[in-house]
């Protein structure tokens, strides 16, 4: 499966609307922000929201070239946006972040819904029982596994495990809730 918006893209246009919101967003946040963004996308048009893969790192799922933008913020909120690198100068250049209407409200939706809660909460709930990251991480205890790629296939296949809801309305943050998404 290939397809999607530069990660990059989408991780600015998500910061900004978290600006918007008054949410501020670390590394960490950002990546289980777009990881499930992607996962909501993907489930609804059977298309990537994001170009790439995503890996199955300690914290929970994380996309490696978003991650290489923003690893400079550290822990700290992220203050800046991802930029490309121009292939004839070498100079830095903006990315144009997607202006698809649809898009701006899944990403709303998705920080109306999680962009508040604790960073742990967050790689708790990437870390579901049965979840694509949880799948990839047992399979690696038993066999080679090289990179700890999560396919969209695999997300595609067991992303409603993690029993997410997105709505306009925050979750309560109640651990057994096991309200599927949307």
């Amino acid at each position: 499966m290939s397809g999607g918006y530069d990660p990059r893209a989408v991780a600015n246009l998500m910061l900004d609307e978290a600006d918007r919101l008054g949410i501020q967003l670390t590394n960490l946040s950002l990546q289980k922000l777009l990881y499930f963004a992607h996962g909501i996308y993907l489930m609804q048009t059977k298309t990537p929201l994001v170009s790439g893969y995503f890996e199955a790192w300690q914290y929970g799922p994380v996309h490696p070239s978003a991650y290489r933008a923003f690893k400079d913020a550290g822990s700290s909120a992220i203050t800046f946006r991802a930029t490309g690198q121009d292939i004839l100068t070498g100079q830095p250049r903006a990315i144009t972040t997607p202006s698809d209407v649809r898009l701006i409200g899944l990403l709303q939706q998705v920080l109306n819904s999680y962009g508040r809660m604790p960073t742990g909460r967050l790689v708790d709930l990437s870390h579901a029982k049965d979840s694509p990251w949880w799948y990839v991480v047992e399979k690696a205890k038993a066999e080679v596994a090289i990179g700890l790629r999560i396919t969209d296939n695999l997300i595609l296949e067991r992303f409603r495990h993690h029993k997410m809801s997105v709505g306009a309305e925050p979750l309560s943050g109640d651990p057994n809730d096991d309200t599927p998404f949307a």
